[in-house]
This record gives structure tokens, sequence and C-alpha cells, in this order.
């Protein structure tokens, strides 16, 4: 799966430590002036929503967590921390729908579009977090691994402005760092009739990818997170496309020894272990 921090990456509540301050316009009265005792209220219940958002969120139920998060844009449809979270559970939404069931790749697309929408009005409140480009990379990222490559090469460019974007306003973001070690091997991946047929068709030419900067990001992704279990799969698969075996067995050895903390990870251990099995002998 592309670009899934997000996911899984989607979702480091811990590492997503927003402060809680719903945006109102400049002749507002806010919930830190006494005395306006319906806004303290308002205020309180916001804060009490986005709490229980991210303690579904960590319970794996994003569609109740989308609930609460819904109920705070009542309140303020301009809350950054809403905005954000809501892009997150749409992805996670997305994420959980079986490739099994109907139609469903136009149904997670539909979800990553919402997600897309959210990280959007997200940006609109403040461009200047980290966490709104992230978003979207991350939403559009996942629509992108199931449109046809012609459309994921139109894509990249998007994903890549966002995600460096993020990077550049947090250099300490370890899920972005993710998405542009996965970037870099999708992109060096790509066949060159593929390249050629997308330059036509789009009028230039498509961003090129990189094996090595796949692994220098997704290292750095490691680095900063040790206990995300799909940064070091990532990586792995990412030391399988240059063939260096050593180093992907060992990254996917350690997965077993890592707990399950997101709602894809058992699924993630399982894929280390099919591809451990797949090498062990190279």
């Amino acid at each position: 799966m592309y670009l899934r921090l997000l996911c899984q990456i989607s979702v480091l509540a811990a590492l997503f430590s927003l402060g809680v301050a719903p945006s109102r316009a400049a002749d507002a009265p806010t919930a830190n002036d006494p005395s306006h005792g319906c806004c303290r209220q308002d205020g309180a219940e916001v804060a009490g929503l986005l709490k229980n958002a991210d303690r579904l969120h960590q319970q794996f139920k994003p569609k109740d967590a989308a609930a609460e998060l819904q109920k705070v844009l009542q309140f303020d449809s301009r809350n950054f921390e809403a905005l954000v979270r809501l892009a997150r559970a749409y992805i996670d939404i997305g994420d959980s729908i079986s490739e099994q069931d109907s139609n469903w790749k136009e149904r997670k697309l539909k979800e990553y579009t919402i997600a897309e929408d959210y990280a959007r009005r997200a940006l609109k409140v403040d461009p200047q977090s980290t966490w709104g480009h992230f978003w979207l990379a991350a939403s559009v990222g996942s629509a992108a691994v199931i449109l046809p490559i012609a459309k994921q090469i139109e894509l990249s460019r998007q994903i890549r402005d966002s995600v460096e974007r993020a990077i550049a306003l947090d250099g300490k973001n370890g899920l972005a760092y993710h998405i542009y070690g996965v970037w870099h091997r999708k992109l060096a991946e790509i066949g060159r009739t593929s390249r050629v047929l997308a330059s036509v068709f789009y009028g230039s030419s498509p961003p090129q990818g990189s094996l090595d900067k796949s692994i220098e990001y997704l290292k750095k992704a490691v680095t900063l997170n040790p206990s995300v279990i799909v940064s070091r799969l990532e990586l792995a698969r990412t030391h399988v496309a240059k063939e260096e075996w050593p180093q992907a067995r060992a990254l996917l050895k350690s997965v077993a020894e890592l707990p399950i903390q997101f709602s894809d990870d058992a699924k993630h251990k399982k894929a280390a272990e099919q591809l451990l099995e797949e090498i062990k002998e190279r």
C-alpha cells in the first residue's frame, strides 16, 4: 500500500500533538475571555470532543472519531485540529475498506477525496503547519496508489511538493520522511514506457525517483520513529529493490519484536514475515 503512514502513517497520536485552540473571528469573544461564560463552555466542549476523537482513533474506530470531530466543526468550522484529524480519520476509513468488497476502488477513492478536502481546508486555516501539508500528501498519495500509472505520475508532483513543505516546516516529522521515502521508490520503479507516455500525455517530464534517496528518507523515518512498523517494512522493501538482502532481512526480523500500535500493524507484521520468507535464501 502506498504511503500509509497514514495510516498507520496513520496516525501517530503521540506525534500528532496539536494544541486545542479553536479559531474564531477577530471580533468574536474567545474562550479565554472571562466575561463570556458561554465561550468558556464551548471551548471546554471542543476540548472534550477532540480528546474523545483521539481516544477513538487509538481504539481504531475512525468513523466514531470522525463523528466527534464533525461536532467540533459545528462550534467552529475553521478549527484546525479538527480539520487535520478529520483528514486522518477519512484516510483510515478508506484504508479499512477491504479489496474483497464490491466497488472497493470507488469506495476508497471517495474516502480519500474527503480526506483531501479536509486537509486543504486545514491549510487555509494554517498554511504554516507541517500537519496540513502532511495529511494533504497522505490523502493524495493514498488515492494515487489505486489509480492508473499515468495518473500516479500526474499526482506525484503534488505529493512531492506537499511532503517537502511538511519537512521544511518540521524537520523531525518522521511520517513525512516516510512518505518521501516511499515516493522515491515508487517513482524509481515506474518503467520507461509509462514515463514516455505520461510525458506525451501531460506535456512535461515526470519526476524522477531514487532508490538511494528512498533509503535515506526511510532511514530518517525509522530513526525518528523507531517503533513504527510500517517504516521498517518499507525500508526493507527498498533494500530488496536494490538487492541488498542482509539489510532487508535484518529490518524484517526486527519487525517481529515491535508491539502493535496502529490499525494496520498486524497486516504489516504479516507482510514482513512473508517477505522475509521469500528472501531468506538470497
